[in-house]
């Protein structure tokens, strides 16, 4: 179905730690592995940079540092809805905090000290999870955008297209003759480039799955 979108721009790896040596080692490992990597070593700088649109990517955080911990960044990130995976890197005796983090929506927790391999794999699910919700998102907006291209009316007609409504049946409902019905729907289809009502229903329903606009 049309609707792809461009691919989603060079992930990118933030890591957060107020240890210095700890956060140069993580970079170096990292960049080592060819991975696009932006080091803070507090939450609060990781804020300050922050902006829309971010690439893809995920967030390496150790879950305690002083001011803003770990866990009160990952609060402040779901308050502003900013989707992007977190991997926290936790010290013994933070397995509570750490299941708190799960609950909250973090992606992994790897105890330190812990392997290079287990990190970067963990990084590699977490930027492909990252990849996937962009590549989404951007196939949302491209199809939320065309249906933007619908009249009042060609969008009235369309929802009931949707739901699997013959011709009659959408101009009882409307209050309009089943030959207007006719020309709204050739009109839409042509706007949005498709060649059936279920074509349609499968667009709706991918631009706006809670409620087709």
């Amino acid at each position: 179905m049309p609707g792809n979108a461009p691919p989603p721009a060079t992930p990118l790896v933030h890591v957060i730690d107020d240890d210095a040596a700890l956060l140069r080692a993580l970079t170096f490992l990292l960049e080592s592995a060819s991975w696009r990597v932006a080091p803070y070593n507090s939450a609060e700088a990781f804020l300050a940079a922050w902006s829309d649109p971010a690439p893809p990517g995920c967030l390496l955080l150790d879950i305690r540092m002083p001011k803003m911990s770990g866990l009160e960044l990952q609060r402040v990130l779901n308050d502003r809805e900013i989707a992007l995976p977190i991997i926290f890197m936790t010290g013994h005796g933070d397995v509570s905090m750490a299941v708190e983090a799960m609950k909250l929506g973090a992606r992994d927790f790897i105890e330190k000290p812990f392997r290079d391999q287990t990190l970067l794999d963990a990084i590699a699910m977490a930027v492909r999870c990252s990849v996937a919700h962009h590549e989404e998102d951007s196939v949302q907006r491209a199809l939320c955008e065309r249906l933007q291209r619908l009249s009042p009316r060609e969008r009235q007609v369309a929802r009931l297209l949707a739901e699997g409504l013959p011709n009659k049946t959408i101009g009882q409902r409307l209050e309009i003759s089943e030959r207007t019905v006719q020309v709204h729907r050739l009109h839409l289809m042509e706007k949005l480039d498709i060649h059936s009502a279920a074509e349609l229903s499968q667009m709706m329903l991918r631009a706006n799955p809670a409620n087709t606009p």
